[in-house]
């Protein structure tokens, strides 16, 4: 799949982005991932001017509708900073599913390339992803009811801030 990225002219839009992990393989569902990655959106919210209106953790990706002060600089960052941790936990937990994510000679790579941006143009579509994204855990049947899953902003205690949607 060809890789699809944020314009430049573009960077200041509410986004839909999805992050997965290549080869779809199964990997936050363990050792604190699911950890990593929300510390890592909340430095973003405090320090990378990261506004997040709604996301979900999967076991193999995330769905977020977010917007930045620049959304390229958030998606690199975010991504590599990651990367690097879950290569971490990943050494110091199952040293031998790091050889899933070389890609030549002690290199690694973690997250796919795409990160599907959608750029959010209406009140109609932020809707339809907002709903897509909460009932995502359902569709797996991790949950009965979108609130259940704790790495969602459908659940009201979740760690994560979450903006109000922007109408």
């Amino acid at each position: 799949m060809p890789s699809v990225r944020i314009n430049k002219e573009l960077t200041l839009c509410i986004y839909y982005l999805t992050f997965t992990v290549r080869n779809w393989y199964y990997i936050f569902d363990r050792h604190n991932r699911f950890k990593i990655l929300a510390d890592s959106l909340k430095y973003c919210q405090k320090q990378k001017g990261l506004k997040l209106y709604a996301y979900v953790f999967m076991l193999n990706h995330i769905h977020l509708i977010a917007s930045a002060s620049d959304m390229i600089v958030f998606v690199r960052d975010f991504k590599k900073f990651t990367s690097k941790e879950i290569q971490k936990n990943i050494i110091a937990t199952e040293p031998n599913v790091l050889s899933l994510f070389e890609i030549e000679n002690g290199k690694y790579e973690f997250w796919a390339k795409t990160n599907m941006p959608k750029i959010i143009e209406s009140e109609e579509y932020l809707f339809q992803k907002i709903n897509y994204i909460h009932a995502n855990p359902m569709r797996k049947q991790y949950v009965k009811r979108p609130e259940e899953w704790v790495w969602s902003s459908a659940n009201l205690d979740s760690e994560i801030i979450v903006e109000p949607v922007p109408l």
